[in-house]
């Protein structure tokens, strides 16, 4: 059955609504509004549409720091970026309890048969198959897929004229000493270049970053499946893929969804081209509009300034995040370490393949660095995907410098 829009923005726009005040949005001492984007994951199963997984934000880590984060500070909290990573810390939850205990049910993870399992198919746990899922955003993603809606907001929409800066771009999938030479381009700028690979942030005036657009991330999302890579040692990605994406009717543009997601635009040449096993597959989701709108968007009446403060949910727990770190926290601080950092996933996942009994993937996950983790055999497949999708878009470059930290120490908690 198909899901229906308004309803999908409904189940998450209801679980924002019942956050506590100081998680949102504020109206400052001057009488300006905060706005800020919303996103969240939504399964639909038994006749019923759950939220998963919501977050608000739009800020990142300056390339600058990146060395500094060890694992404990996220890179990218834009609320779309924030909502996958939650969902995935939704799952390993859900594993987890499912490991500690024979007699503890899941209602949306189930452990996989034996026979089920092969070498390259060898994930302990699926997403339960009477599952869909589906993803909110309330604003059109940063990146290629919002470029017809700032060029539209542009008092002179005249095309700019490219200034060529080039730079040198190692290609994603394996190590090389070739590289190639592409645009880099920050944020919207340039905005009457289409179809290409954005990093954020979108002001010209913020510390530059190497992480790439949302819009760019999801697309990659629909070869690599919602799951991270720790998660995808533990869940098969198979059928954990977003089925829509609901945007408000005043943040969609026709031609920038298409040329941005689907196989007749910028990905035309990924259909067929690679062959993938492991249960990866390209499956573009389909968009669809809502009248819905979120009351603390960019389109509200009045003065508006973005806000600082996100916000990550999943039915589990509830955490705001300023600078990456958790609010209250110094940044770098390692208790200020989100539930959703690259430490403490790290740690929840080793936890799971201990009380799971998977011994391949319980040595994986003691290699010594995070970095290792991330090279090992068992995510090869993984990586392939992702790079192949990276050479048919171009100009997709590696965040790298926060992978040299070990998984003991620092005092961090699962």
């Amino acid at each position: 059955m198909e899901a229906d829009s308004d309803a999908i923005a409904d189940a998450v726009l209801r679980t924002f609504d019942s956050w506590e005040k100081k998680r949102k949005p504020l109206i400052r001492s001057d009488g300006k509004r905060e706005w800020v984007p919303l996103s969240g994951i939504v399964a639909q199963g038994n006749g019923n549409l759950t939220c998963l997984a919501a977050a608000t934000g739009m800020k990142c880590l300056p390339q600058k720091h990146i060395s500094h984060a060890q694992g404990v500070v996220l890179h990218d909290w834009h609320a779309e970026i924030l909502a996958i990573r939650s969902f995935n810390r939704f799952l390993l939850e859900e594993c987890y309890t499912l490991a500690s205990s024979k007699h503890n049910t899941s209602d949306y993870v189930r452990r996989r048969k034996v026979e089920e399992r092969t070498e390259r198919d060898f994930q302990p746990f699926a997403l339960k198959e009477e599952f869909s899922l589906h993803m909110y955003c309330s604003e059109a993603p940063c990146g290629d897929a919002s470029m017809e809606l700032t060029m539209a907001a542009q008092e002179d929409s005249t095309p700019w004229s490219l200034r060529p800066v080039n730079v040198k771009i190692p290609p994603i999938s394996e190590p090389s000493t070739t590289t190639s030479e592409q645009p880099i381009l920050h944020g919207r700028s340039y905005f009457s270049q289409l179809g290409i690979v954005r990093r954020k942030p979108s002001r010209p005036d913020a510390p530059p970053t190497l992480s790439k657009s949302c819009t760019d991330k999801m697309t990659a999302k629909q070869s690599t499946s919602l799951l991270s890579s720790l998660t995808s040692l533990l869940i098969s990605p198979l059928n954990v893929y977003i089925d829509t994406l609901t945007l408000p009717s005043s943040q969609f543009s026709a031609a920038a969804i298409e040329r941005a997601f689907s196989p007749s635009g910028r990905l035309k040449s990924l259909p067929g081209k690679y062959k993938w096993e492991g249960g990866y597959k390209f499956r573009p989701f389909k968009t669809v509009t809502t009248t819905k709108e979120f009351a603390h968007s960019r389109r509200q009446k009045g003065d508006l300034s973005p806000s600082n403060i996100s916000s990550a949910w999943t039915p589990r727990q509830i955490e705001t995040i300023i600078g990456g770190t958790l609010q209250g926290r110094k940044q770098f601080d390692p208790r200020g370490a989100s539930r959703v950092c690259k430490r403490r996933m790290w740690k929840l996942a080793l936890e799971v393949a201990i009380l799971t009994g998977v011994p391949a993937v319980e040595r994986v996950l003691r290699l010594g660095t995070y970095k290792e983790v991330k090279a090992c055999e068992m995510l090869a497949e993984r990586r392939k995907v992702k790079g192949d999708v990276g050479d048919v878009l171009s100009g997709w470059v590696r965040n790298e410098g926060d992978g040299e930290f070990e998984l003991n120490g620092n005092g961090v908690e699962m």
